[in-house]
């Protein structure tokens, strides 16, 4: 059984570590009496009494819980009061104990030795006490530790579905827009191809859940579907180059982290060239990161720090923003000047194998 799973279940806790404490209690006690070369007897005279010890302190536990939430100087006056008393009447038991099993009788004359007997009691029971609120105080802080977390994986899931799912109506307006303007002109084959396209690309995004990530092998699978919605646009005017290692293929990348850029790319950079235009994507795995590159020959943006000056629409920032979300500080997103002409984006991240 894990650890926490243990402090979490506080019934079985409580006796594990009641059950240890006082086996520990009379193991140190058996230690001392062989210090002292007291009779075998003394042992079950030792046991005796670590067995008083762990029932008379179970009604402490009852007690403890019922004025857990009551004023500070209740709580410690009522500690010390059931800790007195326990541990008077523990002192008690001790000494019957001790007199009547292993002295057969036999009574000290000096009186002070009835008191040192009665406080060392109480102060093993106040111990106890102490333990107890320790431990209960401990097992709280972990459940509202938990919660906390609970409660911020809920908002960080949250915050990723909502970036991811604000691409599909992004990258659908833009879609269905081609395909009335293709209707208009009376292009109805490229339009019905378009169709059949994009509901294979939209099956692919409902299909695939926005908190995990997936494979860049799958990824470049979505992106083929999404590329072949744009070739129906463009023809012959959209070229693309794809070159991705064998080992970066099986990289785990956020789910459609490379969409957003390519279809901006393709909107702000090849839909102005007349001549057409060109994309490349490469990927490779180097010094244990994942190394994405997307680039384009369009005429290029101003860039200026490795961001752009004047960011259009949301595709680039809701990529970072999910970068950051999943990432923290643990990645790069930067712009840069094509050669010889257009932007490239490079974008790096942890490398995590998918598994098989």
């Amino acid at each position: 059984m894990k650890w926490q799973a243990l402090v979490d279940n506080r019934q079985r806790f409580f006796w594990v570590l009641q059950i240890a404490g006082w086996l520990g209690y009379a193991l140190v006690n058996y230690i001392g009496s062989k210090v002292f070369e007291m009779r075998d007897i003394y042992v079950f005279v030792i046991v005796l009494n670590a067995y008083a010890g762990c029932l008379m302190t179970v009604p402490l536990r009852y007690l403890y819980r019922k004025i857990w939430n009551a004023a500070p100087w209740v709580l410690i006056l009522v500690v010390f009061g059931a800790s007195y008393i326990t541990g008077t009447l523990w002192a008690v038991v001790q000494k019957f104990n001790l007199w009547e099993i292993y002295r057969h009788g036999y009574r000290p004359e000096e009186w002070f030795y009835y008191l040192q007997q009665g406080l060392d009691s109480v102060y093993i029971i106040l111990c106890w006490s102490g333990l107890y609120f320790g431990v209960k105080y401990y097992q709280l802080l972990q459940s509202e530790r938990q919660k906390a977390l609970k409660a911020n994986t809920m908002a960080h899931e949250a915050q990723l579905k909502m970036l991811r799912y604000q691409l599909n109506p992004h990258f659908l307006f833009n879609t269905l827009n081609a395909i009335s303007t293709l209707i208009l002109v009376e292009e109805n084959k490229d339009a019905n191809q378009m169709v059949a396209r994009l509901s294979d690309f939209l099956r692919y995004t409902l299909n695939t859940d926005p908190i995990k990530k997936v494979a860049l092998e799958q990824e470049l699978h979505a992106l083929q579907l999404y590329l072949e919605i744009e070739k129906v646009r463009f023809d012959e005017r959209l070229s693309i180059d794809i070159d991705v290692s064998e080992e970066a293929k099986q990289a785990l990348v956020p789910s459609l982290i490379l969409q957003p850029i390519i279809e901006n790319s393709i909107k702000y950079a090849i839909a102005h060239l007349t001549e057409g235009g060109k994309l490349e994507i490469k990927a490779q795995v180097f010094a244990n990161e994942l190394l994405l590159e997307v680039g384009d020959n369009g005429p290029g943006a101003e860039v200026y720090n490795g961001q752009l000056q004047n960011a259009q629409g949301v595709g680039i920032a809701n990529t970072i923003d999910r970068l950051k979300t999943l990432y923290e500080n643990n990645y790069s997103f930067v712009l840069s000047d094509n050669k010889p002409s257009g932007l490239k984006v490079n974008i790096r991240v942890p490398f995590e194998k998918a598994k098989k």
